[in-house]
């Protein structure tokens, strides 16, 4: 184990131990290389973590590759028009199947040598797989060499997978978070198409963009626009131990093209509670959801390496007609509006990271007011880490 493991798992053990002011976790979990393929395992691989939107493959047929945690995946819609998640490569030599987002139109083919596989993973064909003239083979069943599944869960229309295959079930994990957004939970949701889609990258760990999403108190100096209507004492604190935390507003009041009087049709049959209310969540470990009347949003938090974020924002209505010509100015002042906030964010997240170098700061302070959202990501860091540790110290006996 390296000098820096070992130094952040014992800081783990002091950021479970203190529940009113900190510390936060070390530098070494922002910046180590070592520490970063820790945390690949303790954080992301055996829990659900998100990896793509069913928008990415909108038809029977279509296939989207990804790379998570350093594997070849790709997403697919099969011809039932569920979505499936499966290791990206040829169950012969292991060719990638998957090079770039398309339609299979109907069966997958191997580049390689042909080999040909459904949606649902089946082999369907193996070419000469006998001789030149013979596709099958004595001794060889191809019921045993199908593609390999990943489980995978889709909720808001964000894909999540986990890995190791051994977490409980999605429903059963986040049972309090579907619990607390039920009213929109089964609601079909519409994706904007060109004005409803951002990419940031940025130079920062993927820890800093979560915890500085789940809390309010940088609004007034870091939001200077978004603070004069919604100001941090509008804000309230949103923490579930061990899952997620985040902030809710208390006066939500969308006003996209100022006196024009035209707004996104709003859900009807909902709690009174949202006619000015929004919450934002973070959803351990990497998306970030934004739920209003009117809209919500989607943050994907992929990290590239400890010193590299790469961030996914979709935005999605509650009524079809919201994705057509008549409101499309507004889908563009939307886009924007949320678009001048997320770029205020970037700087921060990176001034941060840049603070990760500093032998003068390890961890910093966690208030007790308004802190808490990030404390509680990370003491939900700090006791996977501490877990993932203890269990393969116990494999290793």
């Amino acid at each position: 184990m390296s000098d820096n493991l070992s130094a952040c798992l014992q800081s783990a053990q002091a950021v479970l131990a203190d529940t009113v002011t900190g510390p936060g976790l070390p530098n070494a979990c922002y910046t180590d290389d070592d520490m970063h393929a820790y945390q690949d395992e303790a954080l992301f691989a055996t829990t659900w973590a998100a990896l793509g939107f069913g928008k990415d493959v909108p038809n029977p047929g279509d296939v989207y590759p990804v790379e998570f945690l350093g594997q070849p995946l790709f997403i697919a819609r099969d011809k039932a028009g569920t979505v499936r998640v499966f290791h990206n490569i040829c169950s012969h030599r292991g060719m990638i199947l998957v090079s770039e987002p398309g339609n299979t139109k109907g069966l997958l083919r191997c580049p390689y040598h042909s080999w040909c596989f459904d949606l649902n993973g089946a082999l369907k064909r193996t070419p000469y797989v006998g001789g030149h003239d013979k596709d099958d083979c004595a001794g060889f069943d191809p019921a045993n060499h199908g593609l390999k599944e990943v489980r995978a869960h889709i909720q808001f229309d964000t894909v999540f997978v986990n890995l190791s295959g051994d977490a409980p079930t999605f429903e059963d994990v986040h049972a309090t978070f579907l619990a607390r957004w039920h009213e929109f939970a089964d609601r079909p949701l519409f994706h904007g198409g060109t004005h409803s889609t951002m990419n940031f990258e940025l130079h920062g760990n993927w820890k800093l963009a979560i915890e500085n999403y789940c809390e309010a108190y940088h609004l007034p100096w870091i939001h200077p626009g978004l603070n004069s209507y919604s100001r941090l004492e509008d804000h309230y604190n949103i923490l579930e131990p061990g899952l997620f935390s985040g902030q809710g507003t208390t006066v939500y009041n969308p006003d996209l093209i100022p006196d024009s009087g035209r707004t996104f049709p709003s859900l009807d049959d909902i709690s009174s509670m949202w006619d000015t209310g929004a919450e934002y969540i973070a959803l351990y470990p990497n998306v970030l959801f934004g739920v209003h009347r009117d809209h919500f949003f989607t943050i994907l938090v992929t990290p590239d390496g400890p010193h590299k974020t790469l961030e996914r924002v979709e935005l999605y209505y509650y009524d079809e007609a919201c994705t057509g010509a008549d409101h499309e100015d507004l889908r563009k002042a939307n886009c924007e509006t949320w678009r001048s906030v997320f770029l205020e964010d970037v700087f921060v997240v990176e001034g941060m990271q840049k603070g990760r170098a500093s032998s003068g700061f390890n961890g910093g302070v966690l208030t007790p007011v308004q802190d808490p959202p990030t404390r509680l990501f990370h003491r939900w860091a700090a006791d996977r880490l501490l877990q993932h540790h203890n269990r393969a110290s116990m494999a290793a006996e």
